[in-house]
C-alpha cells in the first residue's frame, strides 16, 4: 500500500470504497473527539494554575526561581517517558516497561563511556539505541507473537531490571571522568533553565509533529480507534505497532540518558516506579486508556502537574506514603473521569 493510499484511509474527510469505510469511520470519530480533547486540556491546564496557586498561598518557598527550576528539572524525565508512551496508549496499549528500561539504557550509556572509553555522542547514541531496541522488541511481542502489551511489556520490565543488574554488577556507575556529560542535563544554555528540560520540550514539539502532521501519527490514532477495521482497510498494522513501540523506546533511551546525566550515575537499582508516573501523567493530560484519543500537549500539562503536586506536598512536609496516596487518587479521579467521557460519547452517538 502506498503511504498516500494510507494517508487516504486515515483522513477522516476522505469518501471511500466499502472495504475502506470503517478505518475512515474511526479517523472522522477521532477528529469529532478533537472538541472533547481539546477541552480535557483546558481543563487539565485549569488544575495546573489552581495548584500552583494553592501551594503559593500554602508555602512562601513555592514560588520561587529555584524552586519553579527543581520543578522544572524533576518534570523533564517523567515528561520524555510519558511523551513517548503516549504514542503506545493512543493504539490501547500499554508499557510497563518504561521505569526500569530507562535504567538499562543509563547502565549501557555508563558502559559505553567509562569502560569502552566511547567518545561521548558515542555513547549517548548508544543508549538510546538500547532504548530503541527494547521498544523494538515489545512491538515484536505484541504485534507479531500477538501477546497482551501488559504481559509483554511486565516481562520486559523484569528482564531490564535484571540486566541493569548484571551489567552494572550492582554497582553505581559514575561519570566523573567523562567531561561535559552531566551538562546534557544540568547545564544551562538558557539561565536558570536547565537543559533537561530544554530536550524535553524539543521532543515534545517534535513528537506532537510526528502525532498531528505525519502518517505514523494518523495510524496511532487510527489503530487506536480501531485496530481490526484498520487491519481489514489493507493497513499492515503489524508494521505501524513496530514502529510506534520502537518510538516510544527511542524516547526511554533519551530518559535514561538524562537522567543518568542528572545523577552524574547510572544507579541499576534506580527506575521502579518511574512507569507509573509517566504513565499517570499521560492518563492526566486526558489521553484514554481506552485507545484512540490523546495529545503530546496534554501529557505535557499532566507531567507538570504530577511535579507540581509531588514538590508543593514536600514543601509542606506532607509524608511520602502520603504524597504516594495523593497520587494514586488523582490517577484514579482522572481514569475514572476518562471512563465517564467515554460513556458520554457513546450515549450521545447513539442518540
Amino acid at each position: 500500500m502506498t503511504t498516500q493510499r494510507a494517508e487516504d484511509l486515515a483522513d477522516a474527510g476522505t469518501q471511500s470504497a466499502p472495504g475502506e469505510s470503517v478505518a475512515a469511520e474511526a479517523a472522522r470519530s477521532g477528529r469529532f473527539a478533537a472538541l472533547g480533547q481539546g477541552l480535557q486540556q483546558v481543563l487539565a491546564f485549569g488544575t495546573l494554575i489552581a495548584l500552583i496557586i494553592v501551594f503559593t498561598i500554602a508555602s512562601p518557598k513555592f514560588l520561587t526561581i529555584t524552586n519553579l527550576s527543581s520543578i522544572l528539572l524533576s518534570t523533564a524525565v517523567i515528561g520524555i517517558l510519558a511523551v513517548g508512551t503516549t504514542f503506545v496508549i493512543i493504539t490501547g496499549g500499554i508499557d510497563l516497561s518504561l521505569g526500569t528500561a530507562m535504567t538499562l539504557c543509563s547502565v549501557v550509556t555508563g558502559l559505553l563511556l567509562t569502560d569502552a572509553g566511547l567518545p561521548l555522542p558515542l555513547g549517548v547514541l548508544g543508549g538510546i539505541a538500547m532504548g530503541a531496541l527494547i521498544g523494538l522488541i515489545n512491538g515484536f511481542n505484541v504485534a507479531v507473537l500477538g501477546l497482551p502489551p501488559f504481559i509483554a511489556t511486565l516481562s520486559m520490565m523484569l528482564v531490564a531490571q535484571g540486566l541493569a543488574l548484571v551489567l552494572s554488577g550492582v554497582k553505581p556507575i559514575y561519570f566523573t571522568t567523562v567531561d561535559g556529560f552531566s551538562k546534557i542535563a544540568l547545564g544551562e544554555i538558557i539561565p536558570k533553565v536547565p537543559n533537561a528540560v530544554l530536550v524535553l520540550f524539543g521532543l515534545a514539539i517534535l513528537a506532537g509533529i510526528i502525532l498531528r502532521k505525519t502518517i505514523l501519527g494518523r495510524m496511532t490514532y487510527a489503530i487506536g480507534s480501531n485496530e481490526e477495521a484498520t487491519r481489514l482497510s489493507g493497513i499492515n498494522t503489524r508494521r505501524w505497532v513496530l514502529a510506534i513501540y520502537t518510538l516510544a523506546g527511542v524516547a526511554t533511551g533519551v530518559a535514561g540518558v538524562v537522567l543518568a546525566a542528572r545523577l552524574n550515575s547510572a544507579q541499576p537499582q534506580l527506575g521502579v516506579g518511574y512507569e507509573l508516573q509517566a504513565i499517570a501523567a499521560v492518563i492526566i493530560g486526558g489521553t484514554s486508556l481506552l485507545g484512540g484519543r490523546g495529545s503530546i500537549l496534554g501529557t505535557v500539562i499532566g507531567a507538570l502537574i504530577m511535579s507540581v503536586l509531588i514538590n508543593g506536598l514536600r514543601i509542606l512536609a506532607i509524608q511520602t506514603e502520603w504524597q504516594t496516596v495523593v497520587v494514586g487518587l488523582v490517577v484514579l479521579v482522572a481514569v475514572f473521569a476518562d471512563n465517564l467521557r467515554k460513556r458520554r460519547a457513546e450515549g450521545g452517538g447513539h442518540r
